[in-house]
């Protein structure tokens, strides 16, 4: 079969959750497929080449067209032309008539042939249910595009979580046959660094000196904006501070996101202010020592599809806190410590919990240990060849 795929979400250096989703996932349907033809789509008047992966392979044709995105945005939404699909056969190297199937991995301005296979990845609802945590342009743009419609259209969406899929059928009115949940795999980087290596020491003492981190601390990784509730991180860290019984510091990793100033000024007022370190983008590569670093994981969002911090804190051996929202708990098992996002009081006393409580800490990272072997991205390849048949 021919199959197109969307890569536009990619034309960013720093990749983001969705980012990491399709690069792991397409590394690992190639890995395992070299019989389909694919046709990975992406469009920019500039130069993005060195932004994209680098997949080799007989059966892989990357598609390169060099409209201004947003004059093809604008064609797209108004003239519903052109056909992306049409776009990728006409300006592939091989002479094909048409494409069997297309891959979303995520939601974007898109028009194809009615009799083109669909599938499209919604990896949350969190712009329906939580509109303040986004920017207006944000929010607009998510109007624009017609999430519901594309649901619709879609003859396969694919989910993260069955958190996820029941948020779609519930709010979009979408029938849940054709809902594939494929859960989401750990990068292998997680396994070239687990805690049973011993090169893992040699890295974090790297990385220790990379980012200048503290002997003993806590630590969040992800976006800097208010979905993910540092502000009731930072007063949790308050009042546990005292009860600790070492000199803990709170290190906040992740890249500036939108309306994060508040969060940048409650640090920079907190009774513990030489105590909260903000580090910013942390390079993949790093994030396995980085994580292994840390006494405790902390990672009190409001919402998530996925939540692929909290895996990689359980495959990294530190405890996990996290919220008992949306996909969280399912992601987690038993392996975490849920409280709930609305209490910095429930979120201070986990935090002393674990950081005491040495039997609760052993158990924690036993299950967590166990419970992150379940996510391979193999088992999420072969679940989408099956999809693609």
């Amino acid at each position: 079969m021919n199959i197109g795929v969307d890569l536009r979400c990619l034309m960013t250096k720093n990749k983001t959750g969705v980012g990491e989703y399709t690069t792991e996932l397409l590394s690992s349907v190639f890995d395992l497929d070299k019989t389909n033809q694919y046709f990975l789509f992406y469009n920019s008047a500039k130069d993005v080449t060195t932004l994209m992966p680098k997949w080799t392979g007989q059966n892989i044709h990357y598609v390169h067209t060099r409209w201004p995105n947003k004059l093809l945005n604008f064609c797209l939404l108004i003239l519903k032309r052109p056909r992306l699909d049409k776009m990728a056969i006409e300006n592939c190297k091989l002479k094909i008539v048409n494409l069997d199937a297309w891959f979303s991995p995520n939601l974007n301005f898109s028009v194809l042939y009615p009799k083109t296979n669909s599938i499209l990845t919604v990896h949350d609802l969190s712009f329906e249910f939580f509109p303040e945590f986004f920017t207006p342009r944000q929010r607009l743009w998510h109007k624009i595009i017609g999430p519901k419609k594309q649901c619709e259209h879609a003859n396969i969406i694919l989910t993260p979580s069955e958190n996820t899929k029941r948020d779609i059928v519930n709010y979009y009115k979408i029938d849940s046959n054709k809902i594939k949940v494929i859960y989401p795999g750990l990068s292998s980087i997680f396994y070239h660094l687990s805690p049973i290596f011993p090169e893992l020491e040699e890295k974090k003492k790297q990385t220790k000196i990379k980012y200048n981190l503290p002997d003993n601390f806590i630590l969040f990784l992800g976006t800097i904006e208010p979905r993910k509730n540092i502000l009731g991180l930072i007063e949790a860290f308050e009042k546990s501070y005292s009860s600790l019984p070492l000199p803990y510091s709170l290190v906040i990793a992740g890249a500036p996101g939108w309306n994060n100033k508040k969060i940048y000024e409650r640090a920079a007022t907190s009774p513990l202010k030489e105590r909260i370190k903000f580090i910013g983008y942390v390079e993949s590569e790093d994030k396995p020592a980085l994580y292994a670093s840390a006494s405790l994981f902390v990672y009190p969002s409001f919402y998530e599809g996925f939540g692929f911090p909290v895996l990689e804190a359980l495959a990294s051996g530190v405890p996990v806190i996290t919220t008992n929202r949306s996909s969280l708990p399912e992601i987690t098992g038993p392996s975490a410590y849920l409280v709930n996002a609305r209490y910095p009081g429930q979120l201070s006393e986990a935090i002393t919990k674990l950081l005491t409580d040495q039997n609760l800490r052993e158990r924690q990272i036993k299950n967590g240990l166990v419970q992150a072997e379940k996510f391979k991205w193999k088992k999420a390849a072969g679940e989408f060849l099956e999809v693609i048949k």
